[in-house]
């Protein structure tokens, strides 16, 4: 009795037509998951990513929003041969095959150079160590300015015509100029020492004794 009742309830059209219903529910579903899946991802979408390199940021902007990509500057780098503002690196490499939407980050030329301290040089090193340790910062190294005192000693440092002091924030760009020693101090004051007479010395010695 009770096989007769469940056999006829697995056979009740009502059963049956539900079942049904939440078949075709089921793939209207799985259907329209996979449109919006194909839409959202562009499937079988490309696009060729241009080369923007060396061009100024409008420039390059305008071209990749022209081609439904998103064009978005990350970082800076210095050049003084490239203009202010010009795209140094890009990110997929220009051919590179890509999705609309996809984000293109861009590296520019900066409008400012950027500034490095002074390190400690001045009256603390010789002119090769004040140099290595310069050209190891990024700065650029002019021609040497010669003064009276110790060969090759380190007495100050110049940029563009102004003295600069110690931890003074100086741009890559501009060239450093160095005060060194000549030496010639030292010979001038040896060589007067040798040949100073008796009498000199008693003159020297008047003209600093006040007592």
């Amino acid at each position: 009795m009770i096989g007769k009742e469940f056999t006829k309830k697995i056979l009740s059209p009502v059963i049956w037509g539900n079942l049904i219903v939440m078949a075709l529910v089921a793939i209207a579903l799985a259907f329209g998951v996979w449109i919006w899946m194909d839409r959202y991802t562009h499937h079988g979408e490309e696009i060729i990513v241009p080369n923007v390199e060396g061009r100024l940021i409008g420039d390059a902007e305008y071209t990749l929003s022209m081609l439904e990509l998103q064009p978005i500057v990350v970082d800076s780098t210095y050049d003084h041969t490239k203009p202010s503002g010009a795209i140094m690196v890009q990110l997929p490499k220009a051919g590179s095959k890509v999705k609309s939407g996809r984000e293109i980050y861009l590296t520019i030329n900066s409008r400012e150079s950027p500034t490095i301290a002074m390190p400690d040089i001045a009256d603390n090193c010789s002119m090769r160590e004040a140099q290595d340790r310069l050209r190891q910062l990024g700065f650029r190294i002019g021609p040497v300015e010669y003064k009276e005192g110790d060969k090759d000693w380190v007495y100050g440092v110049k940029c563009q015509g102004r003295t600069v002091m110690t931890g003074q924030r100086v741009p890559t760009d501009a060239v450093i100029t160095l005060i060194v020693g000549s030496g010639e101090k030292e010979e001038e004051l040896g060589d007067s020492t040798l040949m100073a007479s008796p009498e000199d010395e008693e003159a020297n010695s008047d003209v600093f004794d006040y007592d």
